[in-house]
């Protein structure tokens, strides 16, 4: 007996769904950038200064995602925090246990510094540097990977949050209208004109904000943006005899937006998402590149794109590779918003007879 699926979708959005699929590289896009963001989100498994796994004298640690191991718990000879790298060749040595450490042993923050010579090193298997350290020698990869998990956490907090909220105002701007509408739009019109990125460099020169503080900033100016083309699809649809009859028998205000109007208007609201990350993705990198952004020694792409210009001659391997990584990230989530555009375009898959 076939099993009913967890996920039932109306006939529209199957359609959709199946339209987004047939757009290859969008959907491949997608699923790349799904797997990159899962990746990400558990990358201290891979990389990460702290072992993954330890056998001591008869016993497992698993020190990644437990409390901080002194030495001497392992038979060294100091108190403070392990060096799991030392621990790894010194057990390796003795024959008393082994630590199974992850591909890249650097955490984001960790400095590596060579006897006799200076920072940034050039890429190195040997040393697991796979593409070399910054000029105060912090691996690119962990810095690269830490960075990206922090710009998609950001952008998708400040898209969930700032779409949200604008899609809310938006909606009940178009259904109430009159006062309501007039005196929104004026606050809209004014609340635009500030210029938001002077906001966030004076903001940013005062506090050093953090990532909570930074996050709210992006979201308090830039929820109205979002307002207008809901307000237009909500005027539209308030007219309709779903929301007449729903009107009739004596439905809320809220619920008509919330159940009846906003799920047939996120047409709009699923194209601009893509594009909405994007922005802010490079909207942080700029500010972190010009540093008004989040407090060092933050993961940054906006860091190494600054510490890969002022040192492209001597280590080029610093902008190459931020560079390279940013322009293909940024140009798959292109792909995904064309790829929602035209799924959910009705222009294009309606014919009218």
């Amino acid at each position: 007996m076939k099993k009913a699926p967890l996920l039932r979708l109306d006939p529209v959005t199957r359609t959709r769904v199946d339209r987004f699929k047939s757009i290859k590289r969008g959907y491949w896009s997608f699923r790349i950038m799904l797997v990159l963001f899962v990746v990400s989100l558990l990358a201290e498994l891979f990389i990460n200064s702290r072992a993954l796994v330890v056998f001591y004298q008869g016993r497992l640690y698993f020190p990644t995602y437990a409390r901080v191991f002194a030495g001497r718990v392992f038979g060294l000879s100091y108190d403070y925090e392990t060096n799991y790298r030392e621990l790894a060749r010194t057990l390796r040595a003795n024959g008393k246990g082994w630590a199974l450490m992850p591909p890249v042993p650097y955490n984001p923050f960790e400095q590596d510094f060579k006897d006799g010579s200076y920072p940034p090193y050039a890429p190195s298997f040997a040393e697991r540097h796979f593409l070399g350290t910054d000029r105060i020698g912090r691996d690119i990869v962990a810095r690269l990977v830490y960075g990206f998990r922090i710009a998609m956490v950001f952008a998708a907090l400040y898209v969930l949050a700032s779409f949200t909220l604008g899609t809310i105002v938006g909606c009940l701007m178009g259904y109430w209208g009159g006062w309501f509408d007039i005196i929104f739009q004026r606050i809209i019109e004014i609340w635009e004109q500030i210029p938001f990125l002077y906001v966030v460099m004076i903001v940013a020169a005062i506090f050093q904000p953090e990532f909570l503080l930074f996050l709210a900033i992006y979201v308090i100016f830039g929820w109205s943006a979002r307002t207008w083309s809901v307000r237009a699809m909500t005027y539209r649809e308030r007219e309709r005899d779903y929301v007449l009859a729903a009107r009739a028998m004596g439905a809320s205000t809220w619920r008509i937006a919330t159940v009846h109007i906003i799920p047939n208007v996120l047409v709009v609201i699923v194209t601009m998402l893509p594009f909405a990350v994007e922005s802010a993705i490079s909207s942080l990198t700029a500010l972190d590149y010009l540093g008004f952004g989040l407090r060092p020694p933050t993961p940054s792409w906006g860091d190494l794109i600054s510490q890969g210009i002022a040192t492209f001659t001597a280590a080029p391997w610093i902008l190459s590779s931020v560079a390279v990584t940013m322009t293909l990230v940024l140009v798959m989530i292109a792909f995904i918003g064309e790829g929602l555009r035209d799924a959910f375009d009705p222009k294009k898959y309606t014919v009218y007879k």
